[in-house]
């Protein structure tokens, strides 16, 4: 079990890109996050964890067809959008909508298995406006003196293609970004 220190920042890779996160009820982090980044705070984070089962917590209203792209495209490059809970904190999204995302990595799998609740808020891991990191070596020089960098199990680059956005509206979705996975 990784001990998530209050306030801490985490840097970590996933299948897409490399990320940051930080544990989904502390604040102090999440602002954090914004301030590494230099994010405008109208921008959301997103919830990732290893499986869907601790996400369900912050969304609400899924529509079936919904659990059928979870069921075929995660684990993987896909962001859901969603109705969000009380649960899930106007510092993570200020929107009535939360993405959640379930990475199809074994370290992401693994670090989200060992913290707390197995859910972080997340972005990618750069500056704004900047390209992410591409791996471990990049992480450590960028960001070492600001957040805790989980070392993967394989240092090889990540995809480097952000994950497909679908915003999930009632009878239907609807693409926000084309990414990683090809929908129609």
């Amino acid at each position: 079990m990784l001990n998530v220190k209050k306030g801490e920042v985490l840097a970590f890779k996933t299948d897409t890109v490399w990320g940051f996160g930080a544990l989904p009820s502390d604040e102090v982090a999440i602002q954090k996050i914004y301030d590494i980044k230099k994010r405008d705070l109208k921008k959301p984070l997103i919830l990732m964890s290893y499986s869907f089962e601790p996400l369900k917590k912050y969304v609400k209203d899924i529509p079936n067809y919904a659990f059928g792209l979870i069921e075929k495209y995660l684990p993987g490059g896909l962001t859901l959008i969603l109705k969000k809970t009380d649960l899930c904190s106007n510092h993570i999204t200020s929107f009535d909508t939360v993405g959640i995302r379930i990475p199809d990595s074994l370290d992401f799998i693994e670090l989200a298995k060992g913290i707390e609740g197995g859910v972080l808020a997340t972005t990618s891991c750069n500056i704004s406006s900047e390209p992410p990191v591409k791996n471990y070596f990049e992480a450590v020089k960028k960001f070492s003196s600001v957040a805790t960098i989980i070392e993967p199990f394989e240092d090889v680059d990540c995809k480097n293609a952000p994950s497909t956005v679908v915003l999930c509206e009632k009878e239907k979705y609807k693409i926000l970004r084309q990414g990683a996975i090809k929908l129609d």
